[in-house]
């Protein structure tokens, strides 16, 4: 009792909180967690005054350096946020600006500065093409997938998820650049597609030809790599990444690379390699237009076809390896290569398509803004023929490592030309022509006018001239004596004997009498425009002209003695329009001699090949005529003629006028026609030229002794009356 009564009052905070229950046995389990606390509290200090500590004993040296550090950090990070501020903000609007200018993707896929050309043969078949090659716009979507995919594993794998600028590829095309040993951008340039194409386009800038000289020094600046240029480009980039979607950009692409053989865009290259269009493409032909890429000129299957497969079999790995084929895919279309259509595999008629090209106006061939289809007199297999020919000859006649050279052409008797080979290189493009540029001196193969004059003034094959030394006096020259190439005179002979053995001295006489004057004239209306000889060595071809000239010059006679002009080209038209622009440009003009003279020149000529120096000319089954020609120190050989059915002309010489050594016009030439013509005239009836029939021949009789006074005069009558036989 005593105890409770002395109980202490209760607490203030008892008396506000009140009784409070007890707390469950568990609580000296939470009362642990302010200790925990405090102990943390303690090491926490414990922490602080070893770091001042450590401070306190830190070397000063050290110290000062890490200040400094850490002030030039402090620098350098506020002076590059705010420099990458700067430039994004430049960067912005330097895309924004080219964003701005650049127009709608239609205006881009087409970016030639000049149209094409078209060629096709006598068949309306494409033979060749000249110009900017374009075949028709194509897209992402319309192009074969194996084209599409192909283009993307060669030339920019990440093309789909790149921003239009790859750092990564620009790395690694700087490294491997720099261990190849050349400098950073020369070589591989590490560009994407969308750079690549802002190439092609010269950032916007279109040519301007009073900034600059040729449209080629204009793209060459265009191409170049340099620093400057390489920003321009990845700004021009990112623009067209916002401008455009991916499958526009491919496609501008796709349409504006060249590809090679004067191909722009995956249309034309496809036409012009394989025949067919890009839609078609097989995964073997899309490798190898893919693979040419890189470089169009060399890798161009028309230059050399074995380098362009295999590098489409690289592209084919990179494809697999990519997952565009599987490893059976792969393995099937590099077991297949592709192979080029017939007509580009052909490459027939380079040397014609250049001449015909220069036949017509340079605003619709050289210099066309349109596309431009030429329809051509050229024959294909005539092409082949002479081709093949004049191959066999120089593989099997002419020495090994012989540099000369040699033309020929060959045309109907209108003058309609069906095949040219102007060098002993067939498969070429843009080469010189010795078919139609050169001039060279025709020597004998000129004869057969001189006696076409002669003829058309009343002389005939078997009147007599007389073969003996003969010399002349030519003011400011001297005296001039020709000669005759056997160094032989065959006293009397007929006009026919003298033609047929190429005889000079005759030849200079008959000249001579019917009137130089007269004979120039002739040649100058069969076609030979070339500045003639003034002199009497007029008759023994001392002047040039090309073997076009001469040989549309034979197509005359041939012809019955009208003349005419060499053409190649039939129509004109621009693509699409079924209305020509103009039409053939040649034929057969006016009259230059009777038919009656022509047929009897054309007897004597046949017996230039039947009797004569032309005899290697001789094809079985046919009539042929023709005239041999070597020039002075054999610098030129000629053989010249015709059968029923066409005319051929062959020239060869070397380049630098060095003489042939051994070479005729009746030899090499006359064989190199036999071979070509032979094949030309393969699957043909024959047919007999036209016909003459010849008086009785005086060849090799001395001549009658002139009759005097009434006996002459009688005489003259007789024969006026019932003709000289």
């Amino acid at each position: 009792m005593t105890e409770q009564k002395k109980r202490k009052p209760p607490l203030v905070a008892e008396k506000r909180y009140g009784n409070r229950p007890k707390k469950p046995s568990n609580a000296k389990k939470k009362l642990v967690k302010p200790q925990k606390s405090s102990q943390k509290k303690s090491h926490s200090r414990k922490v602080k005054l070893r770091r001042r500590t450590s401070r306190k004993r830190r070397n000063p040296i050290v110290a000062l350096l890490l200040r400094i550090l850490r002030w030039i950090w402090r620098i350098v990070w506020a002076f590059t946020w705010r420099t990458g501020l700067v430039c994004s903000l430049i960067l912005g609007l330097a895309v924004s600006y080219v964003y701005v200018s650049l127009p709608d993707v239609s205006k881009l896929l087409d970016g030639r500065s000049r149209g094409s050309v078209t060629l096709l043969d006598r068949n309306d078949k494409v033979f060749a093409w000249r110009g900017d090659q374009f075949g028709g716009v194509v897209t992402a979507k319309t192009v074969s997938k194996d084209l599409r995919n192909a283009i993307v594993a060669t030339e920019d794998k990440r093309f789909y998820h790149h921003f239009g600028v790859s750092p990564r590829g620009v790395a690694s095309a700087v490294s491997i650049n720099l261990r190849e040993g050349r400098g950073p951008l020369s070589g591989h340039g590490g560009s994407t597609i969308t750079q690549q194409t802002a190439k092609l386009m010269c950032l916007g800038v279109k040519f301007d030809p009073k900034a600059w000289q040729s449209e080629t020094d204009f793209v060459r600046d265009c191409r170049r790599n340099s620093l400057w240029r390489k920003a321009k480009e990845a700004v021009y980039a990112l623009a067209m990444e916002v401008k455009y979607t991916k499958d526009e950009i491919f496609s501008i692409y796709l349409n504006r690379a060249y590809m090679g053989g004067g191909a722009y865009g995956a249309e034309a290259a496809a036409q012009r390699y394989f025949g067919k269009p890009a839609a078609n493409l097989n995964a073997a032909q899309s490798a190898m237009l893919a693979g040419l890429l890189t470089a169009p000129s060399s890798y161009a299957p028309t230059a050399n076809l074995q380098r362009s497969q295999n590098r489409a079999a690289t592209v084919l790995r990179l494809m697999k390896e990519q997952g565009y084929l599987t490893s059976k895919e792969a393995s099937y279309w590099q077991s297949r290569p592709a192979k080029l259509s017939n007509a580009a595999e052909a490459q027939v008629g380079g040397y014609f398509a250049d001449w015909v090209m220069g036949t017509g106006p340079e605003f619709f061939t050289y210099n066309t803004t349109e596309d431009v289809v030429l329809k051509t007199t050229l024959d294909p297999r005539i092409q082949s023929a002479v081709e093949d020919g004049l191959k066999w000859v120089f593989e099997n006649k002419v020495r090994e490592g012989s540099e000369a050279q040699a033309a020929i052409v060959v045309m109907s008797a209108d003058g309609a030309v069906r095949a040219m080979v102007g060098g002993r290189r067939t498969k070429v493009s843009g080469a010189f022509n010795r078919a139609t540029q050169a001039k060279r001196q025709t020597g004998s193969a000129f004869k057969p006018f001189v006696y076409a004059t002669a003829l058309d003034l009343g002389r005939h094959e078997n009147d007599t001239v007389l073969d003996e030394p003969y010399c002349q006096i030519i003011p400011g020259s001297g005296k001039w004596c020709p000669k005759n190439y056997t160094g032989k005179h065959y006293g009397e002979v007929t006009l026919t004997f003298a033609l047929m053995n190429s005889l000079n001295v005759p030849a200079v006489k008959v000249s001579e009498q019917v009137g130089r004057e007269n004979v120039r004239t002739v040649a100058e209306m069969f076609g030979i425009e070339s500045d003639l000889a003034a002199g009497p060595a007029l008759a023994l071809g001392a002047s040039e002209s090309s073997l076009l000239e001469m040989t549309g010059a034979y197509a005359g006679i041939l012809n019955g003695g009208s003349s005419v002009m060499p053409y190649g080209l039939v129509e004109l038209r621009l693509l699409g329009d079924e209305d020509a622009l103009m039409g053939t440009g040649g034929g057969i003009g006016e009259r230059v001699i009777s038919d009656a003279s022509a047929r009897e020149l054309i007897w004597m000529m046949k017996k230039v090949v039947s009797e004569g120096t032309g005899a290697r000319a001789q094809l079985a089954g046919w009539q042929v005529a023709g005239k041999t020609g070597t020039t002075q120190a054999a610098r030129d050989a000629w053989f010249i003629g015709f059968t029923n059915e066409y005319v051929a002309g062959v020239w060869m010489g070397y380049d630098d006028n060095t003489p042939l050594t051994g070479v005729t016009g009746g030899g090499l030439p006359a064989e190199i026609w036999r071979e070509a013509m032979v094949r030309v005239h393969e699957g043909l009836e024959p047919k007999p030229l036209p016909a003459f029939t010849p008086t009785k021949s005086k060849q090799g009789t001395r001549p009658k002794k002139k009759r005097k006074g009434l006996d002459n005069f009688l005489s003259g009558i007789i024969r006026d009356i019932v003709g000289d036989n």
